[in-house]
């Protein structure tokens, strides 16, 4: 099993910043990504990345104001939030699994049934 908390949500105003992380423990995995759900709304995906090589993948709605990083001493992911808008108020989640050699060649790293394991959620309010 993987086991996910997340932490460094809260509130913020408009234009300001904030940063999640989320620390994993249990299972090795070599996926790992953040989604966001706001109230009445699909769940969608921000950002992911593979640690072990660094790569990541952005939605369109947060290219150039998000950053997701990796410590790997930690076993923890960061998203850095610049620029913040009200229409990023949602709950943010972080995912993570492993992936096989061929499953990572296909697989849609900003889906959210990509993914196995789950934290519990941070609460992201951005106001005007």
């Amino acid at each position: 099993q993987v086991h996910l908390v997340e932490s460094g949500g809260g509130s913020v105003q408009a234009g300001g910043s904030l940063r999640l992380s989320c620390a994993a423990s249990g299972d090795g995995t070599n996926c790992m990504a953040w989604f966001r759900q706001a109230p009445g709304m699909e769940r969608e995906g921000v950002a992911a990345i593979y640690p072990g090589s660094g790569v990541t993948f952005y939605a369109d709605s947060v290219k150039g104001r998000f950053t997701i990083s990796h410590d790997n001493a930690n076993n923890t992911i960061y998203l850095q939030m610049n620029s913040l808008k009200p229409e990023d108020t949602a709950i943010y989640y972080c995912a993570a699994d492993r992936f096989d050699r061929k499953t990572i060649l296909t697989v849609n790293t900003l889906r959210p049934q990509s993914y196995k394991y789950w934290g519990q959620g941070a609460q992201v309010t951005v106001s005007s």
